[in-house]
């Protein structure tokens, strides 16, 4: 059997398992061409047309196997099985402690989208509801001349951000700091992150197994997914600079979002999933509710 095969093979196989995606890749092929290419240590980009004739022997056939079949009844997420999640080209370290990196706040970052927004003043960021600490560090990396604290109320998911703030050497950079929303941050930060738990009830209650493997508190946002976003809305402007900025994520939670604040100006910025998905508002804003 050669590359191409055992991977067509193992789509095959994630395909007939109804599983679901999401934590990283979006079909049953993505899934495991990671998979397969993971277990035989090959680079994730490695080029399959080049690459797809290599011979595979019996025994590399067995471990891919197994690892397909962990994947589908376990029905974990794929990053937890390998342990690293990719995050705008940048490899993080993920464990069961913390929700599987995905936000959609990275695009903004490493694209660019709110560069224009920022003066030269902008020197502190927060990154609230950190988790595995990919923000933080996304952050740090795009603009090397600030300073970053990544908070969360979860000590378990703060655990895996030191694993990977010491992974890309950025300890001296980055703080993390254990917060209760903004309870412990009294600031001024120039530039808040936040990728908070948004997920409404209705939703919570039809999640797939894959995302209910994921820390409960890193997603339940109450009855509309608002809970959490509210008292920030309420904390933020009095840990916020004079002309600080808010980048926040509420997924695709936009009419409950609306619907709470109905007079709140923000603007929406454009992302993969469309652009009612992760907003920036400004310090005055907030004042003005």
């Amino acid at each position: 059997m050669h590359l191409n095969e055992l991977i067509a093979q193992s789509t095959e196989r994630l395909t007939q398992a109804q599983l679901a995606f999401g934590h990283g890749t979006q079909s049953a092929f993505d899934e495991a061409v990671w998979l397969v290419l993971w277990r035989l240590g090959l680079p994730l980009d490695t080029d399959l047309d080049e690459a797809g004739q290599q011979a595979i022997t019996i025994e590399q056939q067995a471990a891919c196997a197994a690892l397909i079949e962990e994947r589908i009844t376990t029905r974990k997420p794929a990053a937890y099985l390998t342990r690293e999640a990719w995050l705008q080209g940048v490899s993080f370290y993920i464990d069961e402690r913390a929700i599987v990196p995905r936000s959609l706040i990275a695009e903004v970052l490493a694209d660019g989208t709110i560069d224009a927004w920022l003066s030269d003043q902008t020197r502190q960021v927060l990154d609230l509801c950190t988790g595995n600490g990919s923000l933080a560090v996304l952050a740090a990396l795009a603009w090397p001349e600030v300073q970053v604290t990544g908070a969360d109320i979860s000590d378990d998911a703060l655990a895996v951000a030191a694993i990977n703030m010491a992974r890309h050497e950025l300890q001296e950079r980055v703080s993390l700091v254990h917060s209760d929303g903004l309870g412990n941050l009294p600031g001024p930060f120039d530039l808040i992150l936040c990728n908070p738990p948004y997920v409404c009830q209705a939703s919570m209650d039809a999640l797939p197994a894959e995302y209910r493997a994921e820390p409960e508190l890193a997603l339940a946002g109450g009855a509309d997914g608002m809970d959490f976003v509210r008292q920030l809305l309420k904390d933020a402007p009095s840990r916020m600079s004079e002309h600080a900025l808010l980048v926040l994520e509420i997924g695709n939670e936009v009419d409950h979002f609306t619907a709470a604040f109905p007079e709140l100006e923000v603007a929406w910025l454009d992302t993969s999933a469309g652009d009612d998905q992760v907003l920036l508002i400004t310090r005055e804003a907030l004042l003005a509710l």
